[in-house]
């Protein structure tokens, strides 16, 4: 096993950006590179928008090819590298191996062998025993945080700060177990848990169930809560949301978004206030006092 190489970030040097689904990777580049930082995507073949990629210096890599990123991103005088965007966890089978990879098959399959946190802990551990600094996407790009407060018009109201206090702490009740960031809550009940699908697809199940009948809240209540899980790793796996989140909750018929400032990430923030306010919901940063007492 490599020994690991102690370093510290270089604020002003080039920055991997390993690209999985979604906006999030280009706002992280974009944010970057305002800042004066040259941003290289490491794009995931089915994964990032190839349209979107190649507006960027990129390299196009498979899921598993951890030699191919390591070359890549040296070659491109890379020390800090970041994981950002929508990946649905391949299993050991669907891994592209690269022969740096299969030297390290048998400790890969230690690390699928628990749930999220305990995965992507092992995957950064093995970057930075390589020598990179694996930085989270808001110490590159701090604007992709999500702040305190609405991105739009519309703000909880009295019903909703309710069903967003007992969703943070659900979410904190559970995070021991490693499962999902997400929660959908209405009038004190809980009525969708995120787990491995995601939280469109939790959503959509949600939208499926109300549809039928199963569930009978009123329209235009519920609200999607989401938090990090307690202990978490926060340089990767944070909450985010983005206009796919707001799509979403539109067709769930919710009430709104709410998700911790400071600890979520946040994608086209203008375009998500525009499309909340169209459809009279509300997006919010809100803080967790949960996590205080």
């Amino acid at each position: 096993m490599n020994e690991a190489v102690p370093i510290t970030a270089n604020i002003d040097g080039p920055v991997a950006i390993v690209s999985g689904g979604g906006t999030l990777p280009f706002a992280t580049a974009d944010a970057a590179m305002q800042r004066g930082r040259r941003a290289v995507l490491l794009a995931l073949r089915g994964s990032a928008d190839p349209l979107r990629v190649a507006d960027y210096p990129h390299h196009w890599i498979a899921v598993g090819q951890i030699g191919r990123m390591c070359r890549l991103a040296r070659q491109e005088g890379c020390r800090d590298m970041v994981f950002i965007g929508g990946l649905v966890r391949p299993t050991l089978g669907q891994l592209r191996f690269d022969f740096e990879t299969l030297r390290l098959l048998p400790r890969l399959a230690r690390i699928f062998r628990g749930g999220d946190g305990h995965f992507f802990h092992g995957i950064v551990n093995i970057f930075e025993e390589r020598g990179f600094n694996v930085l989270g996407a808001h110490e590159v790009a701090p604007r992709i945080l999500m702040p305190e407060g609405a991105l739009g018009r519309h703000r909880p109201g009295s019903v909703d700060l309710a069903d967003i206090k007992r969703g943070l702490e659900f979410l904190r009740a559970t995070a021991p177990f490693d499962v999902g960031q997400a929660v959908v809550i209405a009038q004190n009940r809980i009525l969708g848990v995120e787990a491995a699908e995601g939280t469109d697809h939790m959503l959509a199940r949600f939208a499926d169930v109300r549809r039928s009948g199963r569930i009978r809240v009123p329209a235009g209540t519920g609200v999607l809560v989401k938090a990090p899980k307690q202990g978490q790793d926060r340089r990767i796996d944070l909450p985010s949301i983005g206009p796919k989140t707001i799509e979403s909750a539109i067709n769930a018929g919710l009430s709104g978004i709410a998700v911790v400032a400071g600890s979520a990430l946040v994608a086209e923030p203008e375009r998500i206030a525009e499309m909340a306010d169209r459809a009279n919901l509300f997006v919010a940063g809100v803080r967790d006092e949960t996590a205080q007492r």
